[in-house]
């Protein structure tokens, strides 16, 4: 791995089953980047993030599981990625800490979370109000020049600069670089099999990882109105396997005929998931891989992290 590119980071819960939408929505787009090669990437599941809304232990250690395999899946590569787990790497909560002490309450209350959290009138726990600190130094410990978010999430890049700067100030260094967002083009909202966008909170997706006999009922299931030729919900699913020239032949020799074009869709989606069921399927039989992606990654991870805390803990005095 090339050192002297500019670093890339990123961390992703492992917080629930992942579907096409995640998938076309984000995923694609998150490892194309990657693979231009002009980064230094460092992926971690953020297991202590995902602490928030899940305390389960058994059910952290599968999602961990499974979401590296789906990343492995979609194309990441080990060789180039630092991929490692967020609570293998003690320098993300000792920042938190030290980021916590030059920080106030009137400045994280501004956070989007947060005040979500409070016009829903939940109560909020410390880690919920807190994490804008957590997701900063998550950020800083690796000199990351790049960020890729969503536009909403760009709240979360500006208070990471916003507390590299103030810590550069209060302590009369600079140890911090300031991170750029990337707001990631071309990111989708892909359609649920009702229309709505696909969440698994409305109970419209299909899983990324499908059995051709589930991506059957998934796509029979999908919402038609009867009154227009070409089922609307159907061609919105099929256009992220196939161009719209190639569907709008393919709609108007089918026309009106919804379990027809219904059945196409399924074949494209089964040829076009088919090769990253496979790699997962070969994953979960051999579960070693992950877990010396994972330990690779933890040791890589912790030596770029420390060098950066040597120089934390010089610049506080307490080294």
């Amino acid at each position: 791995m090339n050192d002297s590119k500019p670093v890339l980071v990123s961390g992703v819960k492992p917080t629930g089953d992942l579907h096409i939408g995640n998938y076309f929505g984000a995923m694609r787009q998150f490892v194309e980047l990657i693979q231009t090669g002009k980064y230094r990437p460092f992926i971690f599941v953020a297991d202590y993030h995902a602490l928030n809304t899940m305390q389960n232990a058994e059910e952290m250690k599968r999602r961990t599981h499974e979401l590296v395999m789906a990343y492995l899946a979609v194309g990441l590569d080990p060789k180039e990625v630092v991929f490692f787990k967020q609570s293998d790497v003690p320098a993300h909560t000792e920042l938190c800490w030290i980021f916590d002490t030059i920080t106030t309450m009137p400045y994280l209350m501004r956070a989007h979370a947060f005040k979500d959290a409070e016009a829903k009138n939940r109560e909020i726990n410390v880690g919920t109000f807190n994490y804008p600190m957590l997701m900063a130094a998550d950020i800083l410990l690796y000199d990351a020049a790049v960020v890729p978010v969503g536009a909403d999430q760009k709240q979360h890049i500006e208070i990471a600069r916003d507390t590299a700067e103030k810590f550069n100030r209060v302590f009369k260094t600079e140890v911090f670089k300031l991170p750029e967002p990337y707001i990631m083009p071309d990111v989708a909202v892909v359609p649920g099999t009702d229309g709505q966008k696909m969440s698994k909170s409305y109970g419209n997706v299909i899983p990324l990882f499908a059995t051709r006999d589930e991506l059957v009922k998934c796509v029979m299931g999908i919402v038609t109105d009867s009154s227009g030729e070409r089922p609307k919900n159907v061609y919105a699913i099929h256009t992220l396997v196939r161009s719209e020239r190639e569907l709008g032949k393919m709609y108007d020799e089918h026309r009106g005929n919804y379990k027809m074009l219904k059945e196409l869709l399924i074949e494209d989606l089964d040829r076009y998931l088919a090769p990253i069921r496979a790699k997962y399927e070969e994953l979960t039989d051999d579960p070693g891989i992950v877990e010396e992606v994972l330990t690779r990654g933890k040791r890589e991870a912790c030596a770029v992290s420390e060098a950066k805390m040597e120089q934390v803990r010089r610049a506080i005095g307490v080294a």
